[in-house]
């Protein structure tokens, strides 16, 4: 068993990775930013998987983008420009932005370094350190057989329902291997609803186009940038600015769903297609966004939600009830469609914790709409409640 391949192309990271990269390209070449790895879970680690973990990390370096990937990018993501494609041909990730160290049971992962080039770690790292952690610790994945039957069970539900779905499961895959069968199969079976996936890498290989929207850390930037209020407002003017019409989903809860709404004002509410939906209750949420978009006369069905937060056959059904004939849903199935062996998935990250504007470090933070998912230094989650009036939550 080699535990020296589990990643295997520039390529095998999340689509959302490569627009953001781009758009800091674009806009914030000189910011610095450090991430740090967040087991919420507690997991404990076998002896020497920081080691392992390390050699996976530097063989990274020897990934390049190839001609026919290249290729791929400018046919289906036309709206990334050539430059960015060449400085794509010539990057190489650099292990030595990474910290890691174990004590006793438990790894400690930092991350620094140019923001445009650190953005690229957060998704392979966490792909490597769940195959690790379940490869080492001798946990066997199901068999191809199992792997298809359990896939086709949850598309025949999803044909049932009529709803659409995308597949976002790389950070927290059990195996490549899963998750390719997962994607073929998904193709081969669900071509009526299955609109993609978020792993660039796999749309490859099987000629699809690949998905997703804007992640938390772009949002947590501007916070830091320009001020917690007006957040969410000059990041997504930002992301307009850079990418026009297209990628047109507003991410909604990065400093609570209440305050994006105060920030999407109807101008932003026209311009793009939809919002994503990533913590809190799904139906509360449901009411609010269409409370907004009446607000300002624009008809809810004309928009969409994607929901992305931990999803299952059954909350897509109760989900996508509660939008008939209200709103059109979208949903984003990542761990239930690449880590769904009976045995529970783990519950790590990797965030963004400070960036570096100005000549000083800014501490970054994340709220969400539910305690559980809020990260960052603890005085600046106290100060960013402060400023947002958001105490009592």
């Amino acid at each position: 068993m080699s535990n020296f391949s589990i990643i295997s192309s520039l390529l095998d990271n999340d689509f959302y990775k490569f627009i953001m990269q781009y758009a800091v390209i674009k806009l914030f070449p000189k910011v610095k930013a450090k991430y740090k790895f967040i087991n919420r879970g507690e997991h404990t680690f076998p002896k020497n998987f920081d080691k392992i973990l390390k050699e996976n990390l530097k063989n990274m370096s020897y990934l390049t983008l190839s001609n026919e990937e290249k290729t791929f990018l400018k046919k289906n993501i036309p709206y990334l420009d050539s430059k960015y494609l060449n400085f794509l041909k010539k990057f190489k990730y650099n292990h030595q932005e990474i910290t890691i160290s174990q004590k006793d049971n438990y790894i400690k992962i930092n991350i620094e370094g140019l923001w445009y080039r650190t953005i690229l770690w957060e998704v392979p790292i966490m792909a490597i350190i769940s195959e690790l952690y379940y490869k080492l610790n001798g946990i066997k994945e199901l068999s191809n057989k199992e792997i298809k039957n359990t896939t086709i069970k949850k598309i025949d539900k999803y044909k049932k329902l009529k709803v659409k779905i995308g597949e976002y499961g790389t950070r927290r895959r059990f195996s490549y291997n899963i998750h390719k069968q997962v994607i073929k199969i998904l193709i081969d079976k669900g071509s009526s609803f299955f609109l993609g996936s978020s792993n660039v890498h796999l749309s490859h290989i099987f000629s699809k186009k690949p998905i997703g929207t804007v992640g938390h850390e772009w949002i947590m930037f501007h916070a830091a940038k320009y001020g917690f209020n007006f957040a969410d407002k000059i990041a997504m003017k930002n992301w307009i600015k850079i990418y026009k019409s297209n990628l047109g989903f507003a991410l909604s809860d990065t400093y609570t769903s209440n305050i994006f709404f105060k920030n999407f004002n109807k101008k932003l509410s026209n311009l793009f297609d939809g919002i994503r939906h990533d913590s809190g209750d799904p139906y509360i949420f449901i009411k609010k966004t269409i409370k907004h978009y009446k607000k300002y006369k624009i008809n809810p069905l004309e928009k969409k939600i994607i929901f992305s937060d931990n999803l299952n056959p059954d909350k897509v059904s109760k989900i996508s009830s509660f939008c008939k004939g209200k709103i059109s849903p979208y949903f984003g199935i990542g761990t239930n469609f690449t880590n769904d062996l009976g045995i529970k998935p783990m519950n790590i990250v990797i965030k963004m914790v400070k960036s570096f504007i100005e000549k000083k470090w800014i501490s970054v933070v994340k709220l969400s709409n539910i305690k559980g998912k809020t990260t960052g230094n603890k005085n600046m989650v106290f100060f960013a409640k402060k400023i947002l009036r958001l105490n009592k939550f």
